[in-house]
């Protein structure tokens, strides 16, 4: 075990962890503002999915990862949307309207792999973008500040996301309607309206998230996320519906996978565990999230469809 802490594996680790955290932290961040307004979206993954493909089918085609950037985008967008009128319009049950969306995704974008690429092809990934100075720094900066800017966007995300839960009019709206919507619809904010741009704002980053998991990994296969949406949505409980928490929780599972995946490359993990410890990850982050996540409230109209009048 001795070579595992060695200060460049160590430090390879904590760079990889920070990697792997972001298509996590985004997907997050986009459903803490659906759940902070009363909506649970239990179909983050299948969104990641499909971004994922569009993602990387407009790299494949056009060699460029920002409009891979932004087709998953777009992607998310539409699908936001669309789960905002099966969740807010059609009140149908979210958690089972929300598998039925991660389930479209999964099996859409497979269909799609399948029709469009076939065969797994190595796409462009985001270029790295080093920091002046900071990545000179030995250690630390090879740690932090010598990745994409992709990376340092969705960390810079952090601070906007809290400031405009917090500290904005479109924020209070949003905490009022996932709390006391009737209060607000007295008050006379549009509970269906925050709710549909929650959710559409939750779409966009899911499927951001899944073009940026594609493009950084550079190719595409199916099932690509192997189930990190609903990783995302546990570390929206995880981090207490606040973004600084959900920033902590993704770089927890980002760092144990990324340790995972060098205890591997090392072959200090047996064959025969490498699947058992393949699930390590999860399963560190399913007890945060019981000994974390109790200690808070949800939003108290989390999953309650809005009915005027009633």
């Amino acid at each position: 075990m001795s070579e595992v802490f060695t200060t460049a594996v160590m430090v390879a680790v904590v760079a990889s962890a920070i990697r792997l955290a972001v298509p996590l932290l985004l997907a997050a961040l986009g459903e803490t503002f659906g759940q902070r307004s009363g909506v649970l979206n239990l179909g983050v993954d299948g969104i990641m999915l499909l971004g994922a493909f569009s993602g990387y089918y407009a790299v494949l085609k056009t060699d460029n990862v920002w409009l891979g950037l932004l087709a998953g985008a777009i992607v998310g967008l539409v699908l936001g949307l669309a789960s905002a009128v099966i969740a807010v319009t059609l009140k149908a049950e979210q958690g089972i309207s929300g598998i039925g969306v991660y389930l479209f995704g999964l099996g859409m974008s497979d269909l799609l792999f399948q029709k469009l690429v076939g065969t797994p092809i190595p796409i462009d990934q985001f270029p790295g973008v080093d920091i002046p100075i900071l990545s000179d720094i030995p250690y630390i900066g090879e740690m932090f500040f010598q990745h994409s800017l992709v990376i340092y966007l969705a960390f810079l995300s952090i601070p906007v996301a809290t400031f405009v839960i917090n500290r904005t009019t479109f924020g209070m709206k949003i905490r009022a309607v996932g709390e006391y919507p009737d209060a607000a619809d007295t008050l006379g904010v549009s509970v269906a309206g925050v709710r549909y741009a929650t959710e559409i704002i939750g779409g966009t980053l899911a499927g951001i998230a899944g073009a940026v998991l594609a493009i950084t990994l550079g190719i595409f296969q199916q099932n690509l996320t192997n189930g990190a949406g609903f990783i995302a949505i546990a570390l929206v409980y995880f981090g207490a519906w606040r973004p600084t928490g959900i920033m902590l929780g993704a770089l927890l599972f980002g760092f144990v996978n990324a340790l995972v995946l060098e205890l591997k490359t090392l072959e200090i993990i047996p064959r025969d565990l490498s699947n058992l410890a393949s699930m390590a990850p999860a399963i560190i982050t399913i007890l945060a999230l019981v000994f974390v996540a109790r200690r808070f409230r949800a939003p108290s109209a989390l999953t309650k469809p809005f009915t005027r009048g009633k």
